[in-house]
């Protein structure tokens, strides 16, 4: 079976780029400042300015956590995770930023 194609002389359109990629700011890394907790999420602030927000509902121990208890976590030294102390706290458990941010995160260092 046969078919008409109509061709279309197409052109190619280019525009200026105003900036080089060398005037963006691309992260290097991924590293925590401060941590704030609302009833629905814990916002995550890192020091690059970035802001990541987490449904507390993929976090079962910060979901079903009083938020009191919440608030009794540790930044790690290399500022890449939080940590809750049973000893401090009725929460067990670690928050690894790099899980966080997916494909692209530090999860491999």
């Amino acid at each position: 079976m046969l078919t008409d194609v109509e061709q279309t002389k197409e052109t190619t359109k280019w525009y200026d780029i105003p900036y080089p990629a060398s005037a963006y700011t691309f992260p290097r890394e991924a590293l925590l400042h401060r941590v704030r907790f609302d009833d629905e999420y814990i916002h995550l602030e890192l020091t690059d300015g970035r802001l990541l927000s987490v449904p507390l509902g993929w976090i079962p121990s910060l979901h079903n956590a009083a938020p009191e208890e919440r608030e009794k976590y540790e930044i790690s030294r290399d500022r890449r995770m939080l940590i809750w102390d049973p000893d401090r706290c009725a929460i067990n458990d670690e928050l690894r930023l790099a899980d966080y941010l997916g494909p692209c995160g530090e999860s491999s260092q």
